[in-house]
């Protein structure tokens, strides 16, 4: 099979492999909690570990999608998979407490989708999209398979980490050469701004009278 080697030898690759995994064992746990049979939770794994990429990569015209070329995506969502039914209860308690997985996902994803649209020529503004699209709409695609309101769509802090974290990385840029670490304060940074969003309920609903 063809491998797209330039994308493989830069370490995002395994970044964005590590996110898919992440992403992966976040939809098996709630098609796990929705009590869906074994097929299902694996179909809701795969759809909230590559929607937001897929769709990303049609915007940008990246044929074909990302996935589709590596076989190791498959691997590591399949090994999500299983570590989401053996470490359930431990997982589980995790997820609560700081909606772990998700907030690891968007993190990595925001980055590796600016990185990709940078990548294929995309201005920063378009970058910066594309980069809230990986991150989130993986998880819409969950949400309304699972019939839950998308996260995306609710009054909690969410896509507006990703786009805090997209314009630190873009700040980053400009004034460090360091790009490992400016990506990983990036991804750190959509990481406590909405760990810090749950915490303290923050939201941006504007309520009038």
């Amino acid at each position: 099979m063809k491998i797209d080697f330039l994308w493989k030898m830069n370490w995002i690759y395994y970044v964005d492999l590590f996110g898919t995994g992440i992403f992966a064992i976040s939809g098996v746990l709630t098609a796990i909690h929705k009590r869906f049979d074994l097929i299902g939770t694996l179909i809701i794994g795969f759809v909230t570990a590559v929607g937001g990429g897929t769709i990303r990569d049609i915007l940008i015209g990246r044929f074909p999608v990302g996935w589709l070329k590596d076989n190791n995506y498959l691997l590591v969502i399949f090994i999500g998979y299983i570590v989401a039914y053996l470490f359930k209860n431990q997982v589980l308690k995790l997820r609560k407490s700081m909606f772990l997985f998700d907030t690891i996902g968007i993190g990595i994803f925001t980055i590796s989708g600016i990185e990709i649209a940078l990548a294929v020529g995309l201005s920063l503004e378009y970058s910066l999209i594309m980069g809230v699209i990986s991150a989130c709409f993986g998880g819409v695609i969950r949400d309304v398979l699972t019939n839950e309101i998308p996260l995306l769509f609710r009054q909690e802090i969410y896509a507006s980490a990703c786009f805090a974290g997209g314009l630190v990385f873009f700040v980053l840029s400009q004034f460090s050469d360091f790009e490992n670490l400016n990506i990983f304060i990036s991804i750190f940074v959509v990481i406590l701004i909405r760990y810090f969003s749950i915490k303290y309920s923050w939201s941006l609903n504007f309520r009038t009278k």
